[in-house]
């Protein structure tokens, strides 16, 4: 408790404490031990004297009769807390302070090192003054007891005359409440010592080392105690799934025939080379490793941690994935499949785990283990197995619906080789025994059934499945996981496309057939496709067949990426014929155009202008051009000037996607179909999320390219009947029969929409309306394009394309008119010859051409053949 203080006598005065010296550490060290005489040790501070206040104290050893003594420093009670050790105590002296009476030194026990003394030579502190521990000073010249950051200060400089002491060892630095500095060993010279921080990393680093270890360990000792072993009955039973329109209609059920083809053997009735051959496609350490492969399992780590995806996985691990219907990416996945890899491998031998994974792995055509497959792929027992037809049913197993040689022969073929070349390199195969070998026949698939559409459906349900594997959402996960996915297709527009082409075809030649695909060039979403009314039979969306003068647009692109570019405007020698780079080129009928821009050249298809382009860009330039729209890389090989008029094969749906480009300024957007897949649970499988397109061409080149083709449609007679601008192309390739085609093509967008249509037959043979007339493009194929074009669009606004950038010479107005001219008066004639056919065509028709009325043709047969045909 507080004792009241004695003030002092009225009128005394106190004399002023000089400031005291701030010195830094090197400075003290420098300085030398303080001059004068030593003074005899002491033990700690002394009463203040007469007229101090109570609970002062002296600090220091003063002589007698110096000014010190005088006016003594005066330390008050709070201060002497301060000065005070936790627990109460008087603190231990501080450096350069003098030891106990009897020569006890101060200082902290033996075996700890203190804090030196002051150097010799090191000059003291004003009289009154006094340091408590780094950096803080008593006395009424520094109330807060503080010295600035850093600042050094020595001992009390000692009066002169008076000797001072040894004393003993430095102490401690005083107990300091608001000193935050570590303590310990030694003191850096700002307060703060090493040993604590340095003390904490290490525990860090142990404890994080130490859960490095541990922690795997535990999980997978957890795993361990959690996880059940499965057995091949727990595979996943079959569950429907479904195909929905992009509003969440039904397109398709599936009901998987799943478990039910299924058929149990043991090890002994698989052929040991056949066992083999799914050793070499799919683990060829299998008898070696633990069930894990930690290679696979880190680059799968990383691969999903990176966005990417697979990683290898070992056939134990591909079992268990199999028989517990967990296929998810994630990394719980990988933990689960290693814990049960590594448990399966301590209570079940290889031959065992073999046995199962045989017993459960799916082989595609509805087959689970390879008792099915071989009476799927061959009609034959698993015991009846060849080395060959091993190779094949084992190559299969990664994606057994796309590589089935029903489907890619070529795919499968090449996984065969990689069997049988695994298995030499193993010396599971003599290599005198592979080179006999040849590819096995194998038995055509049964029919499609289970819930799978028949009619044109059929087509997107087999694209939707590719698109599906291409995702790495495999057939089994259709099969199993009571998928829902969702696609692009619009309910209406997909109707739309059936029943053009039942209209336009009623009354032709049974041999015909066509094939619609139609995009949204500002994504890539599959809007419609029309592959054929049979679902199980010929995709014709997918056939490769010759483009005509459809691919006229790309030589077009070539010639405007040019450098200078050919515009528009530039004019060429149309006549026909003409022998171009020692080739004879013809224009369709004998059409001519003795001094044609190339505006009015593509309006009339003039052969033997756009093969000249093609000679003086190069082929390799369109073939390029071709590929920057959308036409596939492994397309368009080893091109000619013939690729001007369209001799390289290519897919309706790749034609619609690369015109898709030029409606979008030249942005690229990959067609597709699925948008999300889930599974019966709610896990997202897939999600396609915002469409992120790629600049394949500049907007400009383009926008010239799609201004190229805006009078075609008008020009033939297909255009849109509310008048809305439409760029579009019509083609038609020759049949080596004279005067007679093989295929007819129109393709043509708006901003919104891009459609390909083509129009031939199964065996090449010539196409011939009802009329017995050649096929062209702007005929058949138009008819459909119109239609489909003109329902779809019906009712939405009209989108105008991009303003126009005109690169090289600009087409001039006298080419636009006459451009237009031309095309009527060509219908005109048209017209005139046909005039019966037409009047047969519309009572065909007349029950089916509400939408098209006011046309100069009816929309349920064919158009006029009038305007230039093109080869």
């Amino acid at each position: 408790m507080n004792e009241p203080r004695d003030l002092p006598p009225p009128g005394a005065r106190r004399a002023a404490p000089a400031a005291p010296r701030v010195r830094s550490a090197r400075a003290d060290r420098a300085a030398g031990p303080p001059a004068g005489p030593r003074v005899p040790p002491q033990a700690g501070p002394a009463p203040a004297g007469p007229g101090a206040p109570p609970g002062a104290v002296r600090v220091g050893p003063f002589a007698p009769g110096s000014a010190a003594e005088r006016e003594p420093h005066l330390l008050t009670h709070d201060d002497t807390l301060d000065a005070r050790n936790s627990h109460g105590a008087a603190r231990p002296a501080g450096p350069g302070r003098a030891g106990p009476p009897g020569g006890r030194p101060v200082g902290p026990p033996p075996g700890r090192p203190g804090v030196p003394g002051p150097p010799p030579g090191q000059p003291g502190v004003p009289p009154g003054q006094r340091r408590v521990g780094a950096g803080r000073w008593t006395g009424s010249t520094n109330p807060g007891g503080r010295v600035p950051a850093g600042a050094r200060v020595g001992p009390p400089t000692s009066p002169p005359g008076r000797p001072v002491g040894p004393g003993g060892p430095g102490g401690p630095p005083p107990y300091d409440p608001y000193d935050t500095g570590g303590g310990g060993g030694g003191d850096d010279g700002d307060g703060h010592g090493r040993g604590g921080r340095s003390g904490r990393v290490r525990r860090i680093l142990m404890w994080t080392a130490g859960l490095a270890v541990v922690g795997p360990l535990l999980a997978f000792a957890i795993g361990w105690l959690v996880f059940e072993v499965p057995t091949p009955d727990d595979a996943a039973t079959s569950q429907v799934a479904t195909v929905a329109f992009a509003d969440g209609s039904e397109l398709a059920k599936i009901v998987p025939a799943g478990n039910v083809n299924r058929q149990k053997v043991s090890l002994s009735q698989v052929p040991r080379p056949v066992r083999y051959a799914v050793l070499a496609a799919e683990d060829r350490s299998f008898y070696s490793n633990p069930g894990f492969d930690p290679v696979g399992i880190a680059r799968a780590v990383w691969n999903q941690l990176t966005g990417g995806r697979g990683g290898g996985s070992t056939i134990t691990q591909q079992y268990i994935k199999v028989t517990t219907g967990q296929d998810q990416i994630s990394l719980f996945r990988k933990y689960k499949e290693i814990v049960l890899a590594a448990k399966i491998s301590k209570v079940r031998n290889k031959d065992q785990i073999l046995e199962d994974y045989l017993n459960t792995i799916y082989f595609g055509r509805g087959a689970y283990g390879i008792q099915a497959a071989a009476q799927g792929y061959f009609g034959l027992n698993s015991e009846q197995l060849t080395e060959s037809q091993g190779a094949l049913l084992a190559g299969m197993i990664q994606s057994p619906s796309r590589w089935d040689p029903a489907k890619n022969p070529a795919k499968a073929t090449e996984r065969w080789n990689f069997v049988l070349d695994g298995m030499v390199a193993q010396n599971w195969l003599p290599k005198s025994e592979r080179v006999a070998l040849r590819f096995p026949d194998w038995i055509p698939p049964k029919p499609a059934a289970g819930g799978i559409p028949t009619d044109a459906r059929g087509h997107l349900y087999t694209q939707v499945k590719g698109e599906l594997e291409s995702k790495g959402i495999s057939e089994q996960e259709l099969n199993q996981e009571g998928l829902v996915i969702s696609t692009t297709v619009d309910p209406v527009m997909q109707k739309l496309a059936v029943d053009s082409a039942a209209k336009v075809l009623r009354g032709q030649p049974k041999n015909l057939r066509t094939a619609l695909v139609s995009v949204d060039p500002r994504s890539g979403a599959i809007l419609a496709y029309y592959g054929g009314e049979n679902g199980v039979g010929l995709d014709y969306a997918q056939v490769l067949k010759q483009p005509g003068s459809s691919f006229k647009p790309f030589v077009m692109a070539a010639a405007l990426e040019r450098d200078p570019p050919i515009g528009l405007g530039e004019r060429f020698d149309g006549s026909s014929p003409q022998t171009i780079a020692g080739q004879p080129v013809s224009n369709s009928e004998g059409v001519n155009c003795d001094n044609c821009s190339l505006k009015k050249a593509m309006t009339s298809s003039i052969n033997t202008i756009f093969y000249q382009l093609a000679v003086d860009v190069g082929p390799s330039s369109v073939a390029d051009a071709a590929h920057q729209a959308g036409i596939p890389a492994d397309l368009l090989p080893t091109p000619t000037a013939g690729i001007a008029l369209g001799d390289k094969e290519v897919h309706p749906i790749d034609m619609a996607a690369a015109f898709g480009t030029f409606a979008a300024d030249g942005v690229y957007h990959k067609p597709h179909l699925i948008t999300k897949v889930e599974t019966a649970d709610g896990r997202v499988l897939y999600d396609e999320g915002a469409s992120r397109g790629e600049q394949r061409m500049s907007a400009q080149v383009a926008r010239n390219v799609t201004e190229s083709m805006v009078d075609v449609a008008r020009s033939s007679g297909i255009g849109m009947t509310d008048g809305r601008a439409v760029a579009a192309k019509t083609g038609t390739v020759q049949s080596r029969i004279e005067g007679q085609n093989n295929d007819a093509w129109t393709v043509g967008y708006t901003p919104s929409v891009s459609t390909a249509v083509w129009v031939g037959t199964d065996d090449n043979t010539p196409i011939k309306n009802s009329g017995g007339r050649p096929v062209y493009g702007r005929m058949l194929p138009g008819s459909i394009w119109q239609q489909f074009m003109n329902g779809a669009l019906r009712n939405k606004p009209k989108e105008p394309f991009s303003r126009l950038v005109p690169l090289g010479e600009p087409v001039s107005d006298e080419d636009d008119s006459s451009a237009t001219e031309d095309a009527d008066s060509d219908s005109d004639d048209e017209n005139r010859e046909d005039e019966d056919e037409d009047r047969d065509r519309g009572r065909r028709g007349r029950d089916s051409d509400e939408e098209n009325r006011g046309n100069r043709f009816d929309g349920s047969g064919n158009p006029f053949d009038f305007g230039s045909d093109e080869n």
